[in-house]
């Protein structure tokens, strides 16, 4: 489901002040979909997904997680940060 993460200075602010990871999904891909997949593969609770075309023409996702779970922890977690 999740493409890739994406690992940018603007991301990774996310993950810290708002609590939110970026990943690029397939096109396809629904937000119910999307929300789902993380919950499942990496036990954390998602309290909103957000999804943007991207000039290139990918789907990012912007996935807000549930107080309780730390977004840069997860990425630690990953092995990403």
């Amino acid at each position: 489901m999740i493409v890739n993460f994406v690992l940018t200075e603007k991301s990774l602010r996310l993950a810290e002040k708002e609590n939110k990871i970026t990943v690029i999904v397939p096109r396809s891909a629904t937000k119910k979909e999307i929300r789902d997949y993380i919950e499942k593969t990496y036990n954390v609770k998602v309290e909103k997904v957000n999804t943007a075309i991207t000039m290139t023409g990918e789907k990012k996702a912007y996935v807000k997680l549930a107080p309780g779970y730390n977004a840069y922890d997860l990425l630690s977690r990953l092995g990403l940060v």
